[in-house]
């Protein structure tokens, strides 16, 4: 077995530099080894500071490296389909920042081109999955350990309205339900395991950018109701709380944990509350690790391409019930 994975990014962008990277430097089964940037001196500089050996100036070099194993995908959100579909016809197995698409449509696609090359192994970014304080919780909700999980209240914000950032561009996949609100949806989907019956939301346009600032949404599933908000020009914010019939989850920092400190969730239960304190630890190491493990022991991915895709359905049923103004079945 190999020691470790060859990698190599598709883009400098922010997410990548911040934090896969670094947590890919720092991981136990993977090495970096390029970098690709349209810019080459961008390329240059970031490959220099992170002591990576190669750097390209289109992101095709770096598929076209036969030492490469596997590509990280952080591009704007309308270009993850089209460089995963060129990385897979390379060879290279693919790890996309969320959202996988900009439709449900579009990430059919790629998983049509995924069914082509059986041997790939391709999935979407959604760290939070992998952090201990997430998968202790799903072990407690199916242990009932607050009964039967009746509801989820969420909420992720930020403030931004740089008319040249991304998140305010509606042609790359802007918006506050592509970039944050898809974790609230993601986590309902997580904890009710199932997929929502019906979308009631209401959401609020920048009139300049067209993209949506903020999403009020209610999703209703066959055991229970997930309610969240989700705003791109709001205090910044993050939040989670679960309600069950025999008690209560809250979260400290449930979605972007700092990788250098202990975080803590509480447990609600016959007017007792027990704090549950978690080791630091990088999510995003702990991603690519169980990644790089599924490439070398050839097994199944943590997380599955359909699993994105829904994500994506929900994304696109919450937007067509703001429109309509009614809820909206799946």
């Amino acid at each position: 077995m190999e020691i470790n994975i060859k990698w190599g990014i598709l883009s400098t962008a922010n997410i990548a530099i911040d934090s896969v990277m670094p947590a890919m430097l720092h991981s136990e089964y993977s090495t970096v080894t390029s970098i690709a940037s349209r810019n080459i001196k961008k390329a240059e500089r970031v490959a220099i500071k992170f002591q990576i050996p190669k750097y390209y100036g289109s992101y095709q070099e770096l598929l076209d490296d036969a030492e490469i194993e596997a590509v990280y995908i952080p591009l704007p959100n309308h270009l993850h389909v089209k460089w995963a579909i060129k990385a897979l016809k390379a060879g290279k197995h693919v790890l996309i920042e969320k959202p996988i698409a900009i439709s449900s449509l579009e990430a059919k696609e790629l998983l049509d081109e995924v069914k082509k090359h059986p041997r790939l192994k391709i999935m979407e970014a959604f760290m939070y999955k992998f952090h201990p304080q997430w998968i202790r919780v799903k072990e407690m909700i199916q242990k009932d350990e607050i009964g039967k999980l009746k509801s989820i209240q969420s909420s992720f914000s930020f403030f931004d309205d740089n008319p040249k950032s991304i998140v305010n561009n509606e042609e790359y996949g802007g918006g506050s339900l592509m970039d944050i609100g898809c974790y609230p949806i993601s986590i309902s989907r997580f904890l009710f395991d199932s997929e929502p019956k019906s979308v009631f939301a209401s959401i609020e346009y920048h009139p300049d950018f067209k993209v949506d600032i903020l999403a009020s949404v209610i999703l209703e599933f066959e055991e229970g109701s997930s309610t969240f908000f989700s705003s791109i020009q709001m205090i910044e914010n993050q939040q989670v709380q679960l309600f069950g019939t025999e008690g209560s989850i809250k979260f400290e920092i449930p979605f972007n944990p700092p990788d250098d400190q202990p975080v803590k969730i509480w447990l609600i239960k016959e007017k007792v509350k027990k704090e549950i304190e978690f080791e630091k630890c990088d999510q995003y190491s702990l991603q690519v690790d169980m990644f790089s493990l599924a490439i070398m022991e050839n097994r199944k991915t943590p997380v599955n391409l359909e699993d994105a895709i829904n994500n994506m359905i929900v994304i696109e049923k919450i937007k067509e019930s703001a429109r309509l103004g009614k809820r909206v079945r799946l």
